[in-house]
């Protein structure tokens, strides 16, 4: 298909990487970042971020309907959509056959202030929305989406294969424990804590000195954020990496759940039910309800590292089982798209954590 994607086009994670998958899956795609309609800078990402650009959304429509032109496309796929407002959709759709949104996030928490003002008014104008939760979906239909459909968080398959441990990688990156990631408020007693008990950690990510925290931990904190190959590798060089989920997200599984196991790490991540969907706990995953736990459990694996291994292999081997990788999660919302809405019912209950196409191969 001939598709108009409009997102951002940098950043460390899975996420950057989704329009390379789009066009592994043989897709034509133009590529708009809404952000670049403005000029550069701190204070004008703040204003993007907390305010959806406030007062700046028909310099982003003309930018956006400048570089997209006249088409036609066959969808126009908006990632996040937190620049992307009604008025711009309904425009959209004079040049394409469906205007569908991928949201990761959740709009309907307050974490992130006014971010989500111009989704929440475009919602109800998108042909599908995707989501990654529960939560969110069922917000989503309440607050008058037309098709909600639910996906996994995945990892990114050329983002996978990118882990390399060159010996210089493993000299900058080697960790026993690491958490790759940024700080939010409930995460720097939480690191304190394993510390205390005795986890040998590293931290890799950026507002960690913004830590109450941080002089007591900034001694295991390598700051800034590390993007593509250089994220893959840091995980690649531990020997067990944290999943910590985002509590003002509502978030029960995230992009690491997948990413770590696939890049051939063992998993340690908070209890929820996602994760025990995705992994059987102990035997292909480690899961804890505190940091009590967690240290606990980090202690005991590095002191037998034959089971240490033997959970990261299975993990690795489960991962590939659930495809939760991005070029089937994506293929599910494009064929989600293209069906009538009462077609699409049974995909908007499954996260598909189990395989129902051919299996991954990284």
């Amino acid at each position: 298909m001939k598709i108009l994607y409009l997102g951002a086009l940098g950043g460390p994670t899975s996420t950057a990487r989704r329009p390379g998958a789009l066009r592994r899956l043989g897709h034509e795609l133009t590529l708009v970042d809404p952000r670049d309609a403005l000029p550069s800078g701190l204070l004008v990402d703040w204003w993007c971020f907390h305010y959806a650009a406030l007062g700046l959304e028909a310099v982003i429509n003309r930018y956006v309907l400048r570089q997209a032109g006249s088409g036609p496309y066959d969808i126009v796929f908006v990632d996040v959509g937190s620049l992307v407002g009604k008025t711009l959709v309904r425009k959209l759709k004079s040049i394409a056959t469906k205007v569908i949104c991928f949201n990761q996030d959740n709009p309907f928490t307050s974490r992130d202030g006014g971010r989500w003002r111009l989704f929440l008014k475009a919602m109800r104008e998108y042909d599908l929305i995707a989501v990654p939760r529960a939560s969110t979906a069922l917000a989503a239909r309440q607050n008058g989406a037309r098709k909600v459909v639910r996906i996994c968080l995945h990892a990114d398959e050329e983002l996978v294969r990118s882990a390399r441990l060159t010996p210089e990688a493993r000299a900058k990156y080697a960790s026993e424990v690491a958490f790759v990631g940024t700080w939010m408020p409930e995460r720097g007693a939480f690191m304190l804590r394993l510390i205390e008990l005795g986890v040998p950690l590293r931290i890799f990510g950026p507002r960690w000195h913004k830590a109450p925290e941080f002089p007591l931990i900034e001694k295991h904190v390598t700051l800034g954020p590390l993007i593509g190959a250089e994220y893959a590798s840091a995980i690649a060089a531990s020997r067990i990496s944290l999943v910590l989920l985002s509590k003002g997200n509502e978030d029960l599984h995230t992009s690491r759940s997948s990413e770590i196991p696939a890049i051939g790490r063992l998993l340690c991540g908070e209890r929820t039910s996602e994760h025990l969907e995705m992994y059987d706990e102990g035997d292909e995953a480690v899961f804890f309800d505190n940091a009590e736990e967690c240290a606990e459990k980090c202690l005991a694996l590095l002191a037998d590292p034959q089971e240490l291994e033997r959970i990261a292999l299975a993990g690795h081997l489960r991962v590939q089982r659930n495809q939760t990788f991005s070029e089937p999660q994506l293929k599910s919302i494009l064929d989600a798209a293209m069906l009538p809405n009462e077609d699409a019912a049974d995909i908007s209950t499954s996260i598909r954590f189990e395989p129902t196409i051919a299996e991954a191969t990284i």
